[in-house]
């Protein structure tokens, strides 16, 4: 698995949850090549992306979470951080970060509670 994420799990709607997901077996220029994504893919429902950030911090966001999600990466840890806040239970998913040179990681769970 090229790409490992982490920090999902169970929160009440209105919590806040980090996830990270780090290509730790990635050079270090391949990484900074890479537009980081992430995804994520509800019940029933087919994946939708969420946020992208470029080498240099540019981000981009899905309307369902601007204002609410935040991307950052670190590139000397080969890693991309997806700060959520005001979770609702719409964000309920299977969350993946994805990079061309990678694929898609393995996904991790979010659950949010009404």
């Amino acid at each position: 698995v090229q790409l490992q994420a982490s920090g999902g799990g169970a929160v009440q709607a209105g919590g806040s949850m980090r996830l990270s997901c780090v290509a730790s077996r990635s050079i270090l220029s391949t990484f900074n090549a890479n537009v980081m994504n992430w995804y994520r893919q509800a019940p029933g429902k087919q994946r939708e992306w969420v946020a992208s950030i470029t080498y240099d911090h540019k981000t981009n966001y899905a309307d369902s979470v601007k204002g609410r999600f935040t991307l950052s990466r670190s590139n000397s840890r080969k890693t991309v951080y997806l700060q959520m806040g005001n979770l609702q239970p719409e964000d309920t998913a299977v969350y993946y970060c994805q990079g061309d040179s990678f694929g898609w990681g393995q996904g991790t769970q979010v659950t949010v509670s009404s």
